[in-house]
């Protein structure tokens, strides 16, 4: 099934007007008529077909890729919530990632809140491209929350806090 790499890069509200996604890739010229690119895609994990995070990085036209960040979904929170409210564990294929496997109509990585990503995406983007983000930045209150489904009640142990 298909990724919906573009539904995904558009939810996530990315700034650049100059940008494109080619297949699971997103492209951007943070600064019109600068040499350099910014490039995310998804990072795979040890199970087929299956996303752990992005992976940024900075292209030059001449000397290639100069610079490279990985940014885990459980490390900015990604599918907390959904993981949380379908009690996945820490130590399952699904804790934290998704999958090109989902229901009809609905995208792969439903229950994704993507704050975090993209302020780790806006910390990343002002060290290559100053000032790039503020100058076309969107709204903050843009949708920072892709495509979340109401979540299932929260169930609670007997003795159990949070």
């Amino acid at each position: 099934m298909s990724l919906q790499a573009p539904e995904f890069y558009a939810d996530l509200c990315l700034p650049f007007h100059n940008s494109t996604v080619v297949g699971n890739t997103y492209y951007a010229t943070p600064v019109p008529g600068a040499p350099l690119t910014l490039r995310i895609g998804f990072t795979g994990t040890i199970h087929a077909d299956t996303y752990g995070g992005l992976r940024l990085a900075v292209i030059h036209p001449d000397r290639g890729e100069i610079d490279a960040v990985a940014l885990t979904f459980v490390d900015h929170g990604t599918f907390h919530r959904r993981d949380e409210a379908r009690n996945t564990s820490p130590n399952s294929k699904q804790y934290g990632t998704f999958d090109t496997y989902h229901r009809a109509g609905r995208p792969p990585w439903e229950g994704a809140v993507t704050t975090g990503l993209r302020d780790a995406i806006e910390q990343y983007a002002a060290v290559w491209f100053p000032g790039a983000w503020a100058s076309s930045a969107p709204s903050r209150a843009a949708g920072h929350h892709a495509h979340m489904s109401p979540a299932p009640p929260a169930t609670h142990s007997a003795g159990r806090t949070r």
